[in-house]
């Protein structure tokens, strides 16, 4: 069962327990697949998502979430931090578990061992061997203290 289909599922038993708060993340993701697959469809694709797109797409919807708690705590609004908190919890859900620190550091120290010091040329190479396992911000900040 492919991740799309999986969280179909989930809409479909949410809409039978009458969980609104679910339904209305799920559809909300439901509804940037299909942005999604008709801007695949505009240029020139199929149309059809695979998971890896539809993995991207949750770790954007995540990503708005993450900004938006930083700025919500920042502006002391807390109940509007807590429901985008909650959706975050919700969307993670579907994402495989990042990488631990020590791994990724791991990876980053092997890359710049091999000779490797620009910035660009070894976030490329980690982010390729990480395949969206890992946060960029956090790959970043830890190849700006490798190469230094």
């Amino acid at each position: 069962m492919s991740l799309k289909e999986r969280m179909m599922s989930d809409l479909k038993a949410a809409m039978k327990n009458a969980d609104a708060f679910r339904v209305g993340i799920l559809r909300l993701l439901m509804s940037a697949f299909q942005n999604e697959s008709i801007a695949i469809k505009g240029k020139g694709g199929t149309g059809e998502l695979t998971d890896d797109d539809v993995l991207a797409i949750l770790k954007r919807e995540a990503k708005k979430r993450k900004e938006s708690i930083v700025m919500y705590g920042d502006a002391g609004r807390d109940d509007l931090k807590e429901g985008e908190e909650k959706e975050l919890a919700l969307i993670q859900e579907y994402l495989p578990p990042e990488l631990p620190v020590e791994e990724i550091q791991a990876v980053v120290d092997r890359i710049v061992a091999g000779g490797n010091k620009d910035f660009n040329s070894v976030m490329k190479e980690a982010m390729a061997e990480f395949k969206g396992r890992a946060d960029g911000k956090v790959v970043s900040d830890i190849v700006r203290t490798a190469i230094v």
